[in-house]
């Protein structure tokens, strides 16, 4: 499913506009990022928690020449699903 499926199935769910529901899901995606990019988690219960936990710097290979390359450390984002959603599947 991408996008625009997406947002075709919640304005069917929800009887609402296609607008509507690209409307709904750019506000929860971006509630998200501005969220993670404080620090914090996003946890839906019964679905599961978005977090960016920071990855510290580290050497790594560059796969061509075999050449050790510094890795910058950065903040990557995770999910990790809810009980119920474990569950439906």
């Amino acid at each position: 499913m991408n996008k625009s499926e997406l947002i075709e199935h919640i304005a069917q769910q929800a009887d609402i506009s296609k607008a509507a529901a690209s409307r709904s899901l750019e506000a929860v995606i971006d509630a998200v990022k501005t969220t993670l990019k404080k620090g914090n988690s996003v946890t839906i219960t019964g679905f599961g928690t978005f977090t960016a936990p920071k990855r510290a710097a580290r050497m790594g290979r560059n796969p061509r020449t075999g050449a050790a390359i510094k890795i910058k450390a950065a903040k990557v984002p995770k999910f990790r699903p809810g009980k119920g959603l474990r569950d439906a599947l």
